[in-house]
């Protein structure tokens, strides 16, 4: 009995014990707090059970949504507010940090990481001079690790680069926007950068409206050198380039050299080093992914963040980041990361075709994160195709192979021009063939042309046959709409905005109805051209593309601690508090209709309009607030649905991805992702068929289940 009593009072201390141990184990468990959930499941499993990983979801602090937030007597200070709907998760992490032995701060490693760092430690009362920063360029295990050993103070110049920045754009923004909705509209706004990046895409248009063609002419000659044919274009007289303008000025060439003798006067044979392109920026990605892909801006960011944030591989490798941090206009490379690429390079393709490298950031680039580019070299795509989505297995495809071309060997092309005399006039011909191909062994950027073929070889004084000769008109042509892709650029080179801008920039315009996308192109509105014309009028530095870029290098000097932030709002007020009290008086009210449509108010009777809302065109009855009726825009495919004979119509998700489903839903569940082919039935069943593109090709298949009946065709 007494040896039962003793076990048992054995058995209790050691449970009591491990109670205690368990304890003593949660109170000493730090808190890490990051941005984003897949960050953290993916970051907790580096760290193990010492620490509690935790997700801000973003900002939490920022400036009331409902009133200007800043008091522009008291040196602009700004007043933080906690955003609706974030009390709760702010308790959560403050009663975390209260249980935690230490609080880190790992939001993304920019201006406004460093600002929602900043935030967090004033809410969960740490001091912003402790060590309680982290930042890492790139989640992999190693990465984190090394970052948690290396924790700083949060850097105050970059918390008040952002504060300058976001109370920059509130006031502008919330005082500019109430004067448009009393001119103009209600609904509009105005923004530093948004309202420069509609103008360019204005100003373009009316180039394009304003452009005059000239035609001119041109006259292409197929030459033989024995039976072989080549092609040589019509340059000048003598060794002047002479442009043709009319179309009798091209056919007197042809009555010159119709019984001419054509003689090869020159030949120059070179060798042209081609060098590969750096690493992919923020600007460079989203022009790449736009082209090759037709990926939106905003699409790019969001595949890169979830290639950045991490993705399950299984096996030894478990979850990791498979990109560095995607928000940089940095060109530089980490030396381990070039030693990785090298070492690749090597044993895959041979000494010969590395060539190491690092690239020449411009000066006004924030040389804080490294160039995007994969954070291990050796994983090739095809290794982990099946565990990533389409979309993110061409994202980093795309990044995978920048990264390891711009390490490698320059291709070296084999060039030969030569310039052939006939009665005086000059022909010229040019070819090139790969001697070395070097980068592009892996990787050839989307605006590349075509590869020109090699002439034959010819020599001076040598006479050639004349096979063909042929007039062509031409004239020239506007400037082209931007793309998504091209008013990145634009807007880079100009200076204007910052990596983490862009996208969001082109969402918004969108959104507001300033532009419209159509097949890529970018096309103001009349609302956006009359928004920007009263810009133009009334706030001309607003819309300065120089102005603008200017206010982005005071932006700099803040982050690099050469100005105060509240230095720089106070120079810029004074003028453009002005221009606001004059823009009150001078802009006349304007009155713009809302587009009818065909569709009849069931309730009153009017004829429907058009509106917008920021998920899209819906019709309103325009006799509100007497009636309130709206509906959703049905856009039919004129396919009837094969279960239950409704209309199929097109659809977008929350997420803007087109689907189709049938008018009778939730009734009929008939949904297809792929495109309702109109006018065609299944050969072999009947049944409905779909359509699927590719770049080149479409693929047309039965929905029937079982059929099977598939065929391809060129787009």
């Amino acid at each position: 009995m007494a040896v039962n009593k003793t076990a048992a009072s054995a058995k209790k201390t050691a449970s009591a014990k491990k109670k205690s141990s368990a304890k003593t184990t949660a109170k000493k468990q730090k808190l890490l707090i990051v941005e984003s959930p897949a960050k953290a499941g993916t970051i907790k499993k580096y760290l193990g059970s010492d620490y509690n990983v935790m997700a801000s979801m973003g900002h939490v602090i920022d400036l009331p949504k409902s009133q200007l937030g800043v008091d522009i007597e008291d040196g602009f200070k700004p007043r933080y507010i906690t955003i609706r709907g974030k009390g709760e998760l702010l308790s959560e992490l403050k009663k975390a940090a209260a249980k935690a032995s230490a609080v880190y701060l790992a939001t993304d490693p920019d201006r406004e990481g460093e600002a929602i760092s900043w935030h967090l430690a004033r809410a969960l009362k740490i001091d912003p001079q402790s060590k309680c920063r982290v930042t890492f360029n790139e989640i992999t295990k190693s990465a984190v690790k090394n970052a948690m050993k290396e924790p700083r103070t949060i850097d105050m110049n970059l918390v008040d680069a952002q504060q300058a920045r976001r109370v920059l754009d509130r006031i502008v923004g919330y005082q500019i926007s109430p004067l448009l909705w009393d001119k103009v509209k209600k609904g509009l706004s105005a923004g530093r950068v948004q309202s420069v990046a509609t103008r360019l895409i204005c100003d373009r248009e009316e180039e394009i409206e304003n452009f005059t063609p000239r035609e001119y002419w041109t006259v292409e000659a197929v030459l033989l050198d024995g039976k072989k044919a080549f092609e040589a274009k019509y340059y000048g007289d003598g060794n002047e380039e002479k442009p043709l303008d009319t179309k009798e000025e091209a056919e007197k060439i042809l009555r010159d050299v119709e019984n001419a003798v054509f003689t090869v006067k020159s030949v120059k044979q070179r060798e042209l080093r081609k060098n590969p392109p750096p690493p992919f920026t923020t600007s460079t990605l989203q022009q790449d992914a736009s082209r090759k892909f037709g990926f939106a801006t905003a699409k790019t960011m969001q595949v890169a963040q979830s290639l950045y944030e991490g993705v399950n591989l299984g096996g030894k490798l478990g979850t990791i980041g498979l990109i560095t941090y995607m928000r940089t206009d940095s060109l530089r490379i980490a030396d381990d990361a070039q030693a990785a690429a090298v070492d690749y390079i090597v044993n895959t393709f041979g000494k010969e075709y590395s060539e190491p490298k690092q690239f020449k950031t411009k000066k006004s680039a924030q040389d804080a994160h490294e160039a995007i580019r994969p954070t291990e070299p050796a994983l090739k795509p095809s290794q982990i195709k099946d565990k990533l989505t389409n979309e993110q297995y061409k994202l980093y495809t795309l990044i995978w192979e920048r990264f390891i071309a711009s390490q490698m060997s320059a291709a070296v092309l084999d060039t030969v021009s030569a310039a052939i005399e006939a009665a005086g006039h000059i022909f010229r011909s040019a070819g090139s063939a790969v001697k070395f191909n070097g980068f592009t062994a892996v990787y050839e950027e989307a605006s590349e042309k075509k590869k020109q073929k090699m002439i034959p070889p010819l020599k001076e004084g040598q006479e050639v046959g004349l096979k063909d000769i042929t007039p062509s008109q031409h004239f020239t042509q506007p400037p082209p709409r931007f793309s998504e892709a091209s008013l990145v650029k634009e807007l880079e080179e100009n200076g204007i905005g910052r990596p983490s801008t862009y996208a969001p920039t082109i969402t918004t315009i969108i959104s507001r109805g300033y532009v419209v996308r159509n097949k890529r192109q970018l096309i103001p509105t009349e609302l956006g051209m009359i928004t920007t014309d009263i810009m133009k009028k009334n706030f001309p530095n607003i819309v300065d593309v120089e102005f603008t870029a200017g206010m982005e290098e005071e932006l700099d000097e803040v982050e690099d601690g050469r100005r105060s932030w509240d230095g720089v709002l106070s120079e810029f007020y004074p003028p453009f508090e002005e221009e606001l009290e004059n823009a009150k008086v001078n802009i006349e009210k304007i009155q713009i209709k809302d587009e009818e449509s065909d569709v009849i108010c069931e309730k009153c009777g009017r004829r429907m309009v058009y509106k917008l809302s920021k998920f899209g065109k819906f019709l309103a009855c325009p006799g509100y607030p007497e009636c309130r009726n709206t509906k959703s825009i049905r856009d039919e495919t004129g396919v009837k649905c094969p279960k239950c004979g409704g209309e199929i119509l097109r659809k977008r998700s929350r997420k803007g991805k087109t689907y189709y489903a049938c008018e009778n839903l939730p009734k009929c569940d008939f949904m297809a992702w792929d495109q309702p082919v109109k006018d065609e039935r299944c050969p072999k069943c009947g049944g409905l068929l779909l359509k699927r593109s590719g770049r080149n090709s479409e693929r047309i298949f039965c929905n029937t289940e079982g059929c099977g009946y598939k065929r391809e065709e060129a787009k």
